[in-house]
């Protein structure tokens, strides 16, 4: 465990399950028209849509995500382009994958996405997003505001907060992202980014006490 993992405090935990378990949305899933992988530096994207679509919830996949600073050195070809490569090792059939590898952003994953499907003769009515686990309330309320046409539900790898980090390797890093993507549910339907999403009283004062205990490296400066 490094110095940084040493800091994070048992009650500092807690708060953190308590916006982990806020930013997963719970959805039933059930079968739609179209799912709808959002790139990241998160590879479980793909494992998590081989899995729904083995499990024979759509027919249709679409990888979204061009390159950022934290994924470029990962995945130099694009988010999109490797998640594909990691689905088709895992089984996922070519003719079932489509590959937007241009967005910069979450609107830009949902806007450039129906345009593409648009353009491959796809209007879908349901839409699954699999994202990272702590990013589906943030798609949710992005694709409720850029795409209102579509029922839209949401899913990502099934793991509890300490497998997540885990994977991740970072706590600090993991609990920065939590307050980040958090930030961004409270602020961007102020910008028109997103819907208005409650944020249980609990839930904002974990938010405020990790933002003062310094958990602020993904958090958007003003």
């Amino acid at each position: 465990m490094t110095d940084i993992q040493q800091r994070i405090t048992g009650d500092q935990w807690r708060r953190a399950e308590l916006i982990w378990d806020y930013h997963r949305m719970g959805h039933d899933l059930v079968p739609v028209d179209v799912a709808i992988g959002l790139g990241s530096h998160d590879l479980g994207v793909a494992v998590a849509s081989a899995d729904l679509y083995r499990a024979g919830l759509f027919p249709v996949l679409v990888f979204t995500g061009g390159n950022s600073p934290t994924t470029r050195a990962r995945f130099p070809r694009g988010e999109a382009v490797h998640f594909r490569e990691h689905a088709l090792d895992l089984g996922v059939p070519d003719s079932a994958i489509l590959v937007e590898p241009s967005a910069a952003n979450t609107g830009q994953n949902i806007t450039f996405t129906r345009d593409l499907l648009a353009a491959n003769g796809i209007t879908p009515k349901t839409v699954l997003l699999v994202s990272k686990p702590y990013m589906e309330r943030r798609s949710f309320a992005t694709a409720r505001k850029l795409w209102p046409e579509v029922e839209v539900i949401c899913a990502s790898e099934p793991l509890e907060l300490d497998d997540y980090l885990k994977s991740i390797g970072d706590e600090k890093l993991v609990l920065d992202m939590l307050v980040g993507d958090l930030q961004r549910v409270i602020e961007y339907p102020k910008l028109g980014f997103a819907i208005a999403q409650d944020v249980p009283e609990d839930v904002y004062d974990a938010y405020e006490s990790l933002m003062h205990d310094g958990f602020t490296s993904r958090v958007i400066r003003s």
